[in-house]
């Protein structure tokens, strides 16, 4: 699983390395990569003076970083390894949104980092940085069924139903990073 994550975190930040100037102005800047943690013994780092949640991902704009409980990762590898190219590139996708002209953030940002994260993998499968195994495309749709809005460490609509979330993926994967933008052609 280390190898799995440390893959998605070397594949996510090339591709926005890549292509950033294809999309954006000024310099691409990657958030930093605080990584594993445990959200259940009590230490977990905090983001605007909250303890970051158990079993859970996140961007935190104040710090600039992503991390990961290990317990969701473990948890989430079970079920199949792009599990956790998909967490890591959704989260990405946040800083990305950090990084952009608020006009370019989707009001639905939580669907705007899924639709990223499509545009980032299927972009670096493009790129020959990942090289998508039989089975990953049904293990990116379940894991983004297993995280959507009816698992009970989500928010209701923060994420989206399960069918939204697929979708949205589907079409960063589909029209790349511009199909992920407000106003985009869809």
């Amino acid at each position: 699983m280390e190898g799995d994550i440390n893959a998605a975190v070397s594949i996510t930040n090339t591709y926005w390395s890549t292509h950033w100037n294809e999309f954006f102005t000024g310099t691409y800047r990657p958030p930093r990569v605080l990584g594993a943690y445990d959200g259940a013994n009590g230490t977990a780092p905090a983001c605007g003076g909250t303890p970051l949640p158990d079993d859970n991902a996140v961007y935190c704009p104040g710090g600039d970083y992503v991390a990961w409980d290990m317990d969701l990762m473990r948890a989430g590898h079970q079920r199949g390894d792009a599990w956790v190219y998909l967490v890591i590139a959704h989260e990405w996708g946040h800083a990305i949104q950090n990084r952009l002209d608020a006009g370019l953030v989707d009001l639905a940002r939580e669907l705007q980092a899924d639709c990223l994260a499509g545009a980032v993998l299927f972009g670096a499968a493009r790129d020959k940085t990942l090289t998508f195994e039989d089975g990953d495309t049904d293990e990116l749709a379940d894991a983004l069924s297993a995280l959507a809005d009816e698992t009970p460490w989500t928010n209701t609509s923060d994420h989206g139903n399960a069918s939204q979330r697929v979708s949205a993926f589907s079409r960063g994967a589909e029209s790349g990073v511009k199909g992920c933008l407000p106003n985009a052609v869809r």
